[in-house]
């Protein structure tokens, strides 16, 4: 017997005993995934995601690798209270997003995902992920979803360049105040001109009034004139009764 043939009737048993227990291994190891997939927990984490595709105003789907435990809380911290930001199976993210009626790319879900679920101002979430990955580039921002259509990564920025709401509101209340200080003025020009007006008409319907007052003293005279004469013709009168009287005495 040669001595390749020795090596061989010594050691080929072994190997074929290592692989296969290398396959029984893997074929145990695929029962274990499958037997996972399979547990209720599967079902309550697709029913969790499918209820925050509908219940968020916007969803952003991004790839973490690469970022420290530290970064993560740093992004959820910044992203605030209004934003649910969770690592997610890629298979169960599918599966959730159909139920829910949300069509996401096959393309999109590559990789270590994780989905922040946007139910506050989607603007501020954008902001906050767009400053955050100017920090931290090794956040990717895969693309999303943006009342109920797909978004890409070029429009997600763009949406954070937009004003937030609170500045919005805050520039509308603002213009508010000055448009009804502006009309608050009209309206107190326009009061004061009535009233203006009201005085000067008041003023002209007064004047005939004491033109039509002034004749009535000579209108009143009259009759003392009237009464002149009557007095003379008394004392006029009564001379010569007195003179009549006087003559006999002589």
């Amino acid at each position: 017997m040669s001595f390749t043939q020795s090596l061989v009737r010594t050691y080929a048993p072994r190997i074929f005993y290592f692989r296969r227990s290398e396959s029984q291994r893997e074929v145990r190891i695929n029962d274990m995934k499958g037997s996972h997939m399979a547990r209720p927990d599967k079902a309550a984490a697709v029913a969790e995601l499918t209820e925050d595709f509908k219940s968020a105003t916007a969803t952003v789907l991004t790839e973490y690798r690469g970022l420290t435990v530290t970064s993560m809380k740093e992004l959820r911290r910044s992203l605030g209270s209004t934003t649910k930001y969770s690592v997610v199976k890629n298979t169960l993210t599918k599966i959730a997003a159909k139920n829910a009626g949300v069509e996401i790319s096959d393309d999109l879900l590559v990789g270590p995902s994780a989905l922040a679920f946007v139910k506050g101002d989607p603007i501020d979430a954008a902001k906050a992920m767009k400053n955050f990955q100017k920090e931290n580039p090794l956040l990717v921002i895969k693309g999303g979803i943006f009342e109920g259509k797909a978004v890409t990564t070029a429009e997600i920025m763009k949406l954070a360049d937009l004003e937030s709401r609170e500045v919005l509101l805050s520039k509308l209340a603002g213009a508010m105040k000055g448009t009804m200080a502006k009309a608050a003025r009209t309206f107190d020009a326009l009061r004061i001109k009535m009233a203006s007006e009201q005085g000067a008409d008041a003023n002209v319907a007064a004047a005939p009034a004491v033109e039509e007052a002034a004749p009535a003293p000579v209108a009143e005279a009259a009759p003392v004139e009237a009464e002149a004469p009557a007095e003379v013709v008394a004392e006029t009168t009564e001379a010569p009764a007195a003179e009549a009287t006087e003559t006999p005495a002589e």
